[in-house]
């Protein structure tokens, strides 16, 4: 074998074990996903790179690039804690990744009464933030009402709707067994489980993974990460490396 021929070989092989290392690790340890939408803004904008880890609830076939039916059902499975930022499966098409976080647990009843969040006939404590702070819907730049919203189990997060267009009025969402109910933090602005013929409730084996941390975050619509001068304006660099509640 000549030398050319011997270092062309060499290369290939290099290529496909980092391949298969790169597959390795996403499929069963970590993947990066991207944020495209503002559904969960302030807490994650678009733009905001995050890690999300594949072995928290086990592994189903959405694991796996391309969900290959390797496996029928989830295995080493753990259940989800109420509060979690989740990426899932959407029920519609088993393969859109959608990033909401989780309210209900299977047998929970969720209902929203004049505004306000319940679960299994409690009202959900929120408190109110003041605060003039935009955020996105769309491309729309919007002022809603700041609230921080305390779960039964302790996790305290932020959420933003105005109280006057938001979902007001909603029959009772009863969770079935084995499925989850999320809900987008951006309450005026994301498609979650209260749209039953979109989303729904998500089966247990629609879990991709729990969201971590986010690694990196640039502000598209400041311009491109390839504008090098504009880089003060795109990256948010206090956002790196900030964990996910």
């Amino acid at each position: 074998m000549s030398l050319n021929k011997n270092f062309f070989v060499e290369n290939i092989k290099t290529i496909l074990f980092a391949l298969i290392i790169a597959i390795f690790i996403r499929s069963l340890f970590f993947q990066p996903f991207y944020i495209p939408s503002s559904s969960m803004e302030p807490n994650l904008l678009v733009g905001d790179r995050l890690f999300v880890s594949k072995y928290t609830y086990g592994y189903s076939k959405h694991s796996f690039p391309f969900s290959p039916k390797i496996f029928d059902n989830r295995i080493f499975y753990n259940e989800p804690n109420r509060g979690d930022v989740i990426v899932f499966k959407t029920p519609a098409d088993n393969r859109t990744d959608y990033i909401k976080r989780l309210i209900g647990l299977p047998g929970d009843v969720i209902q929203f009464i004049d505004g306000d969040l319940y679960l299994n006939d409690n009202q959900i404590l929120k408190t109110k933030i003041n605060s003039n702070a935009k955020i996105y819907c769309g491309n729309l730049k919007i002022n809603p009402r700041f609230f921080q919203e305390k779960l039964p189990n302790g996790v305290i997060y932020n959420s933003v709707y105005d109280i006057y267009n938001t979902y007001q009025q909603s029959d009772k969402f009863v969770v079935p067994e084995d499925h989850f109910f999320f809900l987008g933090d951006n309450r005026d602005c994301s498609k979650d489980s209260r749209y039953l013929t979109s989303v729904g409730y998500v089966h247990k084996d629609n879990l991709v993974g729990k969201a971590r941390i986010i690694f990196f975050s640039t502000n598209r619509k400041n311009g491109s990460i390839f504008e090098f001068w504009n880089w003060n304006k795109i990256i948010r660099i206090d956002r790196f490396f900030k964990i996910i509640k």
